[in-house]
């Protein structure tokens, strides 16, 4: 199971790198939205992370960053993922309490998932935001980075 979670978060790593690379490219005409929705989706990805291991002071969940951030605190996600898939049992629990202050109780393989498909979705919003500015988005399914 965990070179499934690895060769999924490498999935999610690769495009988010390629989306930070639109992002520096289409500079001009990328949305205030979009940025907004990119940032969002790292810094869920670190305070996901630093809810199963804990090592930076976190981000503000809807915190903006400068485009040219993106691909270094990407990098960083995806570096402290893997050593989070490397070093605990995914069948562990976590507790937590979410930012509306709800409590919780997941495997660390369900926190994971949660982290992918987090960034799938948000992806998705930003591919339509990108259609709507001109900007031609990325092609970013899973079946396609298989090919």
């Amino acid at each position: 199971m965990k070179d499934f979670f690895k060769e999924l978060l490498e999935y999610s790593h690769h495009f988010n790198q390629k989306l930070a690379d639109a992002f520096i490219e289409n500079e001009d005409n990328v949305s205030a939205k979009s940025i907004e929705i990119f940032s969002h989706m790292l810094n869920a990805h670190q305070v996901w992370n630093n809810r199963i291991d804990p090592r930076h002071s976190p981000f503000e969940i809807w915190g903006i960053h400068a485009m040219h951030d993106f691909k270094n605190i990407d990098k960083a996600n995806y570096d402290h993922s893997l050593i989070i898939l490397d070093t605990f049992d995914l069948n562990n629990r976590i507790d937590f309490t979410n930012a509306r202050g709800m409590n919780f109780k997941n495997c660390i393989r369900d926190v994971l998932f949660h982290i992918i498909n987090h960034s799938t979705y948000h992806r998705g919003q930003i591919a339509s935001d990108f259609r709507q500015a001109g900007i031609d988005p990325l092609l970013t399914e899973y079946i396609l980075y298989k090919k």
